[in-house]
Formats: structure tokens, sequence, C-alpha cells
């Protein structure tokens, strides 16, 4: 969610990800009004009695501060099913922190909550939008009207002054719109495009992702765009972008080389456990919502203790466990595949990626 106009793009290289990830999603409540198709937690309306309470939540804040982590993401369910999201998000930039949130396309969404979350300091606010027509979005959200009160509430956040992120998840149905999408999103004043690839889990089971040839696609277009726009494009569970763009430098004509352009990728790629980690509505911690995995509490143990020495936080941060292609890449430290993916489709957080296409020199 970071952006030089929005909460700042951080410094990638500052952070060492065996002491700290870049950035924390507390999922504040299952709760959620939509019934999307991809939804990893298969979230309804009702709100689990055994939430984090504020208080608990505030302690949970403080841990992030304290190990290093620049980026707090207030997520769900719908976190604007807590009456406590503004008070949450005050307390966290009272520390410091720079935090974001996600809401549902719902009726949660108003111009006063909006503009209440603007005075608690809020950086930034993404929305949701997987295709670029009311229709399509709506039947893959399963709820009508969702698009519609999508785009209300970013037209209420820009008159706020809150930077504006668009998160899109592409999958089979709609990868074949990736050009509509990008209009719609080009055409939103948006500071950062949130691009996410299906994870089958969840709802999402029922869903299929797309091909390693049709990933490859989508790296050129999405590479070639980062050097167009003005805003972020940052691409979440595609890995391999990391390896794309590291072997069009080595590949690119002389003078090509190099162009990463400005809101493109570089460096390590933050992948589940390295760089992020997960805490659900119930204290829990995870690698990644998407590869859930149960590594601790907060109720019980501290987050750093468990973020640095949980034994599968260390398998995820250690390349040369990463079995089969992936092991054998020549990018496998930079890149590493989608640990999520791979726990999804195999049962194996250190499996081959299954949709990467590249072959490693060695193979």
């Amino acid at each position: 969610m970071p952006h030089p106009q929005g909460i700042g793009r951080p410094d990638f290289g500052s952070i060492d990800y065996a002491q700290a990830p870049l950035l924390v999603i507390w999922e504040t409540t299952r709760s959620c009004g939509l019934a999307c198709k991809h939804c990893r937690a298969a979230a309804d309306l009702g709100r689990d009695p055994g939430e984090l309470t504020t208080d608990e939540g505030k302690l949970l804040l403080a841990q992030v501060k304290a190990m290093g982590t620049p980026i707090l993401i207030l997520s769900g369910g719908d976190p604007f099913n807590r009456p406590d999201l503004s008070e949450l998000v005050r307390h966290g930039k009272g520390l410091g922190l720079r935090v974001g949130t996600i809401p549902a396309g719902t009726d949660n969404i108003t111009r006063e909550r909006v503009f209440a979350l603007k005075a608690a300091g809020l950086d930034q606010i993404a929305f949701s939008l997987d295709a670029p027509a009311a229709a399509a979005h709506d039947e893959f959200r399963r709820t009508a009207g969702t698009f519609d009160r999508t785009l209300t509430g970013i037209r209420w956040a820009h008159e706020a002054g809150i930077p504006v992120q668009i998160n899109t998840c592409f999958a089979d149905w709609n990868i074949a719109r990736l050009e509509e999408m990008i209009a719609l999103v080009r055409s939103l004043d948006i500071v950062f495009w949130e691009v996410f690839f299906l994870i089958p889990t969840g709802r999402g089971k029922d869903m299929g992702g797309i091909t390693a040839e049709q990933f490859e696609t989508a790296f050129a277009r999405l590479h070639a765009l980062s050097l167009e726009v003005p805003f972020h494009v940052k691409l979440t569970e595609a890995q391999h972008y990391h390896r794309f763009i590291l072997h069009h430098e080595k590949t690119a004509p002389r003078g090509e080389g190099g162009r990463r352009g400005p809101h493109s990728s570089g460096g390590q790629a933050v992948n589940s456990g390295k760089g992020f980690v997960f805490v659900d509505h119930l204290g829990n911690v995870c690698p990644s919502g998407f590869l859930p995995i149960v590594a601790g509490n907060i109720r019980e143990k501290g987050l750093a203790d468990i973020y640095r020495n949980a034994p599968i936080f260390r398998d995820l941060r250690d390349p040369s466990l990463l079995k089969g292609k992936c092991g054998a890449c020549e990018y496998g430290a930079a890149c590493g595949g989608s640990r999520a993916r791979a726990y999804a489709m195999t049962g194996d957080y250190l499996a081959t990626d299954p949709f990467c296409a590249y072959v490693p020199k060695d193979k």
C-alpha cells in the first residue's frame, strides 16, 4: 500500500527481513457483508466474540512498531465493521506507523466514516475493483451495488484528501480484460494499483487461476505500464515478477537494461513469512492469510518472537530449502516463487511455484 504520494514508498533495502517484516496485515475482523468468490476466509456477517479487543489491538500495534515494521494494514473481512477502527488508526499513527485500511464495498462506506478516518490520520485507503463494469464486478463479489458503492467511496476519499489505492484480483475469468482494467484505474486518480493473482484457497478453491504463460504476458504489460503512469504498480502473489525484472535487465539491448521505471519491483520479493506477516482476528500469527499455518498467537507470545523464531517462518526465509525448479533457479534468493501458491496447490510451502514459466539455467 505504500506510495510516494501516500504513506511513502519504503526503502526496501533498509529492512532485514530476518528481523522484521516490511508490513503487517491485521485481520481486525472476519465479519463482512460480501460473499466474494475468491475470499480466503469465507467471511460472513457475524462478528466473532473472540476477536482481539481494542486494547489487545493497541498492544499489537505497539509490537509492530517495536519490531521495526513501518507499515500496518487494518484489513478484514470488512474493517468498517469495527466501530473502533478510527481509534485504532489514531493509535497507530501516534506510534509512528504508516497505516492503511481496506473496506469492503458495502453500505458501511459513508462520507462521515471516510472523513473520520482522515481526521484519525489514515495514510491510505484501498478499494477493490475486479472488473471494468458493474455487472461483472458485482457478480464476482456476489452482492449487487458493490461497484457503484466503491466508486462513491473513492470519490469521498478524494474529497477527504486520503490517497487511494485500487486492488484487483486476476484469475482466469477476468485476465482477458486486463487492458480494460488498466483504462479504468488510470481514470481514477489513484496513487497505487495492487494487482493480486488468485491463490486457490478458501472460496477461491473453486476458481481457476491464470497459466504460467499468461503470467509472463501480464508481467510484460504491467512492467510497461509502470514506466508510463504516475501511480505505483505492485504485483502481489507474483514473486516471479522479480525474476522477470532481473532477467529483463540482463537481456535487454544496450541502453534499455535497468529500465525499471519509478514504480516497478526491484530488490528482494516480499513473500509469506519473509517481509510479511499476517495476524488473524483471533490473534493467530501466520506467514500469510493465503498460507494459513498458525505459528503462534499474540495472546501467548510476542509478535517479534513468532516472526523471528517460529520454524515455519525460518524455513520460508531460507532459499536453500526451496525444492524443485525454485530451488535450482539462479533467481531463487530474490524471487522464491509464491510460497502461498505452492502450499495451496501442493500442500508443501517449499515446493516449486507451479505457475512460473522460467526454466533455470542448469535445468
